[in-house]
């Protein structure tokens, strides 16, 4: 039976390799979004916002002793790699790719709740404050895919129906 300061770590390595993951999904979503300024702005900022989650991540777990899991953090980046690829298949890239987007920020507010709730546990507050800023942080992309998925949806319907680019 693992302890509760091993499940943090192990945990923390796995929000590390989400976050790793989340960066590829974003770098690649960007890359090809050419008609949606707002979203590629607002995707670029969480962008640099997640290699700071990451760091962050890294240096809480280095400061229990362990580190990354590069095998972790490979495969999450392939299956992003994937993702990635897929959406420039699908004639709404875009819709649905911000749909994807909002899912995955939900999966990350339910690993930072957790991560507080063990960091807790052990009396770990350095790792709390951490898990807190990184949900805000999460938290504040999710409500803002949110408040724009409508926004997105309507300016890709019009630019199909006037049988211009819409996907990206």
């Amino acid at each position: 039976m693992a302890k509760p300061e091993e499940r943090l770590a192990q945990w923390l390595r796995d929000a590390h390799s989400m976050e790793m993951q989340a960066l590829k999904m974003m770098e690649g979503q960007v890359e090809r979004l050419e008609n949606y300024p707002e979203l590629r702005a607002r995707i670029r900022q969480h962008i640099d916002e997640t290699r700071g989650q990451a760091d962050r991540l890294e240096a809480c777990i280095e400061k229990r002793g362990t580190d990354t899991s590069a095998l972790k953090d490979t495969a999450g980046r392939m299956m992003a790699m994937m993702q990635s690829m897929s959406g420039v298949l699908a004639g709404d890239e875009v819709v649905k790719g911000s749909m994807a987007s909002y899912t995955f920020e939900h999966l990350e507010i339910a690993s930072y709740r957790t991560l507080i709730a063990a960091a807790e546990r052990v009396g770990d507050d350095d790792t709390r404050r951490v898990c807190e800023e990184n949900l805000k942080e999460e938290e504040a992309m999710a409500a803002w895919l949110a408040d724009h998925l409508p926004e997105t949806t309507q300016k890709y319907l019009e630019r199909e129906m006037a049988g211009v680019e819409a996907k990206r």
